[in-house]
């Protein structure tokens, strides 16, 4: 698909992403067995891979320990993803407010920032 777009000349301003906001602890959830060996839910790590529409090509951004358990160098936090998202979009995450029950609300919280050593 990334090089479809890519070689239809789509690709500077289509952003394509893959991820979630948590990934898998690397070990077993509960007691291992013959058919029950999965993996935990893990908030403090997660992967997201970007193409296109003004993200960086070609780099690797941010590091765990040598357990997959904690960030240690350059941490990116769900409401920076969104913000990011955001901006290859052209919305400004700081000024997209709505109220709900009396309270102003954003997608990005008041957490999310732009991580531009990602963009372009």
């Amino acid at each position: 698909m990334v090089a479809d777009l890519s070689q239809r000349g789509l690709l500077d301003e289509t952003l394509v992403v893959w991820g979630g906001e948590f990934g898998r602890t690397v070990y077993s959830q509960g007691k291992l067995g013959a058919t029950d060996y999965g993996r935990d839910h893990h908030g403090r790590c997660y992967t997201m891979w970007f193409a296109g529409g003004g993200m960086k090509a070609g780099i690797s951004y941010g590091v765990t320990d040598e357990f997959g358990f904690n960030v240690v160098q350059n941490p990116v936090h769900v409401h920076d993803v969104n913000a990011m998202i955001m901006r290859c979009m052209g919305v400004d995450h700081t000024r997209l407010t709505y109220r709900f029950q009396g309270r102003d609300f954003r997608l990005t919280d008041v957490h999310g920032k732009v991580v531009n050593d990602l963009l372009v």
